[in-house]
């Protein structure tokens, strides 16, 4: 991959004048195609907050999560339908949904983006469940 050495007499021997020389040359190929892929960044879960107390309870969650290592994408506007269309758009693996009926059950609705299943999880168990999505 690297090598390199004297050189003496080489332009000489194309028909130059003798000259002293040293070189080097490195296959910058073999060494990038050793190099390893970089990790796939993590996709992130969406948190929803649906009207002023869902959108405090996220805000709040978000932290948590973060300290957990998730990474999280938080969706204020447009409701629920534009929530789930820009989770779709940031490629989230689940949407977290959090509003006046789910704080009134201490839960939250936790949709996984790729296989469409949704469910309501516990607010006192949702850093478990999510942890699956790290």
């Amino acid at each position: 991959m690297l090598a390199g050495g004297r050189y003496d007499g080489l332009i000489g021997t194309m028909g130059g004048p003798e000259t002293p020389g040293v070189g080097w040359a490195a296959g910058v190929e073999r060494l990038a195609m050793m190099q390893e892929e970089p990790a796939a960044a993590p996709r992130p879960v969406a948190l929803m907050g649906l009207g002023e107390a869902g959108e405090r309870e996220v805000l709040r969650l978000s932290r948590e999560l973060r300290g957990e290592g998730l990474t999280v994408e938080l969706i204020y506007k447009g409701g629920l339908k534009r929530g789930l269309k820009r989770a779709d758009r940031i490629d989230a693996a689940a949407a977290v949904m959090i509003g006046d009926d789910e704080l009134a059950k201490a839960s939250a609705t936790v949709r996984n983006l790729d296989s469409g299943e949704q469910q309501d999880v516990a607010l006192a168990e949702l850093k478990d469940h999510l942890a699956a999505y790290r």
